[in-house]
């Protein structure tokens, strides 16, 4: 609780465009959040970009694109603080802290770990493994009552409660406990190419995911490629992915409900399908386009938010930074 509101964190990582299904999946839903009721910190997570090498000129890019982005789908940075992580420093001194607090057979035990090594075998690093505690320390710093995660992330949260109460085991109140955030579930949007498999932006195959940026010509030309199968029914079925995953999307993009969209292309060819799917996620994805190149040539309006929302969540962040040094024994700064 801070300011009397509920607090929610949540980010994402700076390593490519955002696709339809980070949009879909967590993005529209922190928009649609009451920011009346929550106090809300949505970070763009660089530092977590760095366990895979990155060039530098690119990431910084990449950083500023998805905070416009954050900023340009709806979130109003007046009512939400929406930051670079690296901007403050107090989530690597906690992380620091919480590696200290954390068991290695914890660690060993995340799945994620396991899978990015398996990717990067040429770079198994520390950070790769340690990833977990300064995702705890993000959620920490803010005292987060509630952290929108998806499926892959949830065992992160859970490790991250794990630690917060062995800390406050031996130190008192110290962290707010999180809890999943129960809200609306976002659409889990999967590949064009291989429905069965979840859309990623780090897919080699750029048929196989939307990106927030692409043209209308691109995303029709992706919905026109789209893997389907061969007996021309629309249903939505788990033996149907292709079809499914169309579905899903078009009342992702309309708020529709999937008896609504199944009465609506009831008859129809798969044809007729993918080019209304197309259509809707072009008129979805256009205005948040209009606003981002709108942001893209505003420099001194993005250069202030991101110095006025990064002094924010400094603020709160070194409020329980500064509570767990005095906790752990630190000396006292001499002010």
């Amino acid at each position: 609780m801070l300011d009397g509101k509920k607090s929610l964190f949540s980010g994402m990582q700076a390593t490519g465009t955002i696709t339809l299904g980070n949009y879909l999946g967590a993005l529209k839903n922190w928009v649609e959040l009451d920011s009346e009721e929550y106090q809300c910190f949505y970070s763009v997570v660089d530092l977590h970009s760095i366990t895979v090498r990155q060039d530098p000129a690119e990431l910084r890019k990449r950083a500023r694109n998805l905070l416009m982005l954050y900023i340009a789908a709806g979130l109003d940075p007046e009512k939400n603080c929406i930051y670079y992580q690296s901007h403050v420093s107090a989530h690597t001194e906690l992380a620091w802290i919480l590696n200290c607090f954390t068991y290695m057979g914890e660690l060993n035990r995340m799945t994620q770990f396991k899978d990015k090594s398996a990717k990067h075998a040429d770079n198994i690093n520390a950070g790769l493994f340690t990833y977990p505690c300064l995702m705890a320390a993000d959620i920490l710093l803010y005292q987060a009552d509630v952290v929108p995660v998806g499926i892959d992330q949830k065992q992160h949260l859970e490790l991250t409660r794990d630690i917060a109460e062995r800390f406050n085991n031996i130190y008192g109140e110290v962290f707010t406990v999180p809890e999943v955030y129960l809200g609306k579930v976002g659409t889990k949007v999967m590949s064009l190419q291989e429905p069965t498999k979840k859309m990623s932006k780090s897919d080699e195959n750029a048929n196989a995911h939307i990106l927030l940026l692409d043209e209308p010509d691109v995303i029709m030309r992706k919905f026109k490629k789209a893997v389907t199968d061969s007996d021309g029914e629309i249903a939505y079925r788990e033996d149907k992915p292709g079809i499914k995953n169309l579905i899903d999307i078009y009342c992702g993009v309309t708020n529709s409900t999937v008896e609504q969209a199944l009465k609506e292309f009831e008859g129809l060819g798969y044809g007729v399908l993918k080019e209304r799917v197309g259509e809707a996620v072009v008129a979805e994805l256009k205005p948040i386009q209009d606003k981002f190149y709108d942001l893209s040539k505003n420099k001194d309006y993005v250069d202030k938010v991101i110095k006025e929302n990064a002094e924010k969540a400094g603020y709160y962040a070194n409020k329980t930074l500064r509570k767990v040094q005095k906790k752990v024994g630190f000396p006292e700064r001499v002010r």
